[in-house]
């Protein structure tokens, strides 16, 4: 609820306001790390968010019915002590040319707050908790979530219109590959996760890595659900090294 009346304050001058998160989310995403710059990228990603209980009465299950996608407002919680800057190089972009942050998406912004448009999968009571499950999420673990809205397509839906820099960029995506030893590791996570494999396809065909290691051959990792994913980029080839459950180091995993 907001601190300060409007009302109140002279026009330049500074407003504060303070608001409550609704709740929290359940990500697939454990590592900011590989996390899609934007939602609905990666199709396969899977989330939820567990309403507080303050908010059941305003679920967006009551009148659900016909709504296919949602709009979530959420904070960046890994940025709030970090300041913000007034330009920004947007990633795709390979640090060519600098925007001024409210261009772009970025995250460090005056105030730390995210969009993201998501798929509403299904809505499960589970004890006093309700949990929304989403589709084609781009948050991380743990995000504070601020408020949730039906996408609109009658309003929200523009089909003629433009979005700056990013009209003029081709998406790069890499072949992806699995090692002999992540196939295995793969089959064994379909057990628990029936779509991990596409999820990782998915995931790892999209460039993540910051403009100044575009041209460097290296390993990297991240966390998704309970694995630690390890991979290799060379030229336009991903190679999935290993898939190995957290806490299991890589050399552990390929030495099974």
């Amino acid at each position: 609820m907001p601190c300060l009346n409007p009302d109140s304050i002279e026009e330049g001058s500074s407003m504060q306001y303070t608001f409550d998160a609704i709740g929290i989310v359940h990500s697939c995403y454990k590592d900011k790390f590989a996390i899609p710059r934007q939602a609905r990228l990666v199709t396969e990603a899977t989330a939820c968010i567990e309403l507080f209980t303050t908010y059941l009465a305003a679920a967006v299950d009551r009148g659900r019915e016909g709504v296919s996608h949602l709009w979530i407002n959420f904070i960046f919680h890994r940025h709030v002590d970090k300041g913000w800057s007034s330009t920004v190089n947007p990633p795709r972009l390979n640090g060519k040319q600098r925007f001024g942050v409210f261009a772009t998406r970025a995250s460090y912004r005056p105030n730390p707050i995210g969009l993201s448009l998501v798929e509403l999968d299904t809505i499960e009571q589970k004890g006093s908790s309700l949990l929304i499950h989403i589709k084609g999420a781009d948050l991380l673990d743990k995000t504070p979530i601020i408020d949730i809205k039906p996408y609109l397509p009658y309003s929200d839906s523009i089909p003629d219109a433009k979005g700056g820099f990013t009209d003029q960029i081709k998406e790069k995506l890499f072949s992806v590959l699995f090692s002999k030893e992540a196939e295995v590791e793969c089959a064994q996570a379909i057990k628990k996760y029936p779509r991990i494999k596409l999820f990782i396809e998915q995931l790892l065909a999209i460039d993540h890595r910051p403009y100044y290691f575009k041209n460097i051959e290296k390993s990297y990792s991240t966390t998704i659900y309970d694995y630690d994913l390890t991979w290799r980029i060379s030229g336009d080839k991903v190679e999935v090294l290993s898939l190995s459950p957290v806490g299991v180091s890589v050399l552990d995993s390929m030495n099974k």
